[in-house]
């Protein structure tokens, strides 16, 4: 027990003078750093009063665009920049893209770069409160710093090259498609493309411009990877193989139709552009497929309404039609060809809607036609052709009770495209040439069939020139799309329109039913009221005072016709049609032709044109 307690008595003393040679020496040092931390801040305060310098002048280090200016006021700065950049000014940067090079210079963007700003910001580098601007600079003096101007451009000019720029580097990437050598499958890999980064490169041509180094600056190029490799095409490689293996059948109705492999590669469309699925193009396979189609193909036949002889309606029934569908029977096909076994598929037949059932047929509660009207052909085969065609566009309109019906939006424009042709027309109260001449008696015809159904005519104009095989004050034109007839069922039941032609012209048919209505129609004096006048026309295969009568003219007329429509014994309403019509001038061909020396002159008369006493009238629509 002694033993112990004399061993740690002596531990604790040895800790003690450890414990105060330390404290000892702390003591000593304490002063030296105290000394030494005087000494730098005394180093520190001269070194700041040395290197201080002037605030109003730039700090040694400090270049701009890689221009010393130390030492520089901002005003001196500016002018030294602006000598530099004059010189500068002419002397392309050549910027490179792939292994193309572009030539630029700072005069052809109109790039400016703002020295002002550029030479107060240098000046701000060192400038702050004294000594510390002193260390400041010192730092300067040995690190350096460089400031980079901004600079204005001309963005229309940059935007105009860098797309050309654009449009000889960038190339868009190749992606993997699938070739045929034979009948084996071979998989072209795709490739990647570049375009330029326009947004970035706009940035490296400026500051490039603005600055004085002319070295090879690269632009900014984006890499556009291939998405349809190699890898993703290897599937559609192997179906590939199984579909050109063997011939394919298709079945309909017991009978077979074989593709052989050279045919079903003719109707397939490789992937290629970004495409990664086999498909069969619907043009080949119409093509291969017309024959079957023609032969299993049969039209729909639309709801109808047959007029009894006396008057009554009855419905003809509809039936649907069939017809291949190509679509369909080109992915049956594909599916087929694409099994090792069991190549065989069936021909889909699609049934094609009739426009109007025999159950719409019926909902429209037609009872009865209305009225009729036919009008006569007239003019040339041209002009037939439209009256015809317009009479086809016509066939089966409806109209809902109380709707507003309008003759241009059904039959719609007159075009070439659609089969209409050049006849005469009513232009500006003259005869011309014009695509869907004639229709304008078509318009006149269902007029006159509205009129006598007492259907109320919504907006109606008629010719500019009086037509006599019209009935008088009851004719209409038409000129799409601004001038129309509109006719407004104010019954309470659907009416149907009816158009067909034969031989000899044209008839219109209103259907419908509801109250019947009887219209009388009074018709008063067509009165002219105004001659025409006469044109002289040069002529110069007539001798000189001699005058040939080309056309007689017709006077000015107006007419007013009165329709009374009447309903259950009542009338319904009563209105009056003031139409007038103008005057066609006299057309007279006179001689200009110098009469031969030996003739002796004769007295001037008008003569007409051909042997009897009227001229030749003029073509009327």
């Amino acid at each position: 027990m002694r033993a112990e307690a004399g061993v740690r008595s002596d531990r604790r003393d040895r800790s003690a003078r450890i414990r105060g040679g330390r404290s000892r020496i702390v003591r000593r040092a304490g002063p030296i750093a105290l000394a030494a931390v005087a000494a730098l801040f005394v180093l520190l305060v001269a070194a700041g009063l040395l290197f201080a310098g002037s605030a109003s002048r730039m700090a040694a280090g400090v270049t701009i665009a890689g221009v010393n200016v130390g030492g520089l006021t901002e005003d001196e700065a500016q002018a030294k920049l602006e000598q530099v950049a004059a010189r500068y000014e002419s002397v392309p940067v050549v910027f490179t893209a792939g292994e193309e090079r572009f030539p630029l210079r700072p005069s052809t963007l109109d790039v400016q770069a703002d020295w002002a700003a550029a030479a107060e910001e240098a000046i701000g580098k060192g400038d702050d409160p004294f000594p510390i601007r002193g260390l400041e600079r010192l730092w300067l003096r040995l690190a350096g710093a460089d400031v980079e101007p901004s600079a204005d451009v001309y963005d229309a000019a940059l935007d105009e090259r860098l797309a050309r720029i654009a449009a000889e580097v960038s190339q868009p990437a190749r992606e993997a498609a699938i070739v045929l050598r034979g009948l084996e499958p071979v998989i072209v890999p795709g490739q990647p493309g570049r375009e330029l980064d326009k947004e970035a490169a706009a940035g490296v041509v400026v500051a490039a411009l603005a600055g004085f180094e002319r070295v090879e600056t690269p632009l900014p190029v984006m890499v556009d990877p291939a998405e349809v490799t190699r890898d993703t095409l290897a599937p559609v490689a192997a179906q590939l193989r199984v579909v050109l293996s063997a011939p394919v059948r298709l079945t309909y109705k017991g009978a077979t139709f074989t593709i052989t492999s050279g045919e079903m590669a003719q109707l397939l469309a490789l992937p290629a552009e970004g495409a990664t699925r086999l498909r069969i193009k619907r043009d080949g396979a119409a093509r291969r497929l017309e024959n079957v189609a023609r032969g299993l193909a049969r039209p729909p036949r639309n709801a109808d309404f047959a007029v009894r002889a006396d008057g009554r309606v009855r419905i003809v029934p509809s039936r649907p039609g069939r017809e291949l569908d190509v679509a369909a029977t080109s992915a049956a096909l594909l599916a087929a060809a694409s099994r090792p076994a069991d190549r065989t598929a069936a021909l889909v037949v699609a049934d094609v809607k009739p426009r109007m059932t025999t159950r719409e047929a019926r909902s429209l509660r037609i009872e009865r036609q209305l009225a009729s009207y036919a009008t006569l052909y007239a003019g040339t085969a041209d002009r037939i052709n439209n009256l015809q065609l317009a009479m086809e566009l016509l066939d089966g309109a409806r109209i809902a009770p109380g709707a507003v019906w309008s003759f241009n939006e059904y039959v719609g424009p007159r075009t070439e495209e659609r089969g209409f042709r050049t006849a005469p027309v009513i232009l500006d109260g003259e005869y011309a040439e014009g695509i869907g001449g004639g229709v304008s008696q078509v318009a006149t015809t269902v007029f006159n069939a509205a009129w006598e159904s007492g259907l109320k005519i919504a907006e109606r104009r008629p010719h500019a020139l009086y037509i006599s095989r019209y009935p008088d004050g009851r004719d209409a034109t038409v000129n799409y799309p601004d001038v129309d007839l509109k006719i407004r069922n104010d019954t309470p039941r659907w009416v149907v329109i009816k158009a067909s032609y034969d031989e000899s012209g044209i008839l219109v048919r209103m259907l419908g039913g509801g109250p019947v209505r009887r219209v009388e129609s009074i018709a008063g004096e067509l009165e002219v009221t105004g001659r025409p006048r006469t044109e002289r026309e040069p002529d110069p295969t007539l001798y000189e005072g001699e005058r040939v009568v080309e056309f007689g003219g017709e006077p000015s007329r107006e007419i007013r016709v009165e329709r009374i429509v009447y309903q259950g014994g009542e009338v319904l309403y009563r209105e009056s049609w003031y139409t007038s019509y103008r005057y066609e001038a006299r057309i007279v061909r006179v001689g200009t032709k110098p009469r031969p020396e030996s003739a002796t002159p004769s007295k001037e008369d008008e003569k007409p044109k051909q042997d009897g006493d009227d001229p030749t009238p003029r073509a009327r629509r």
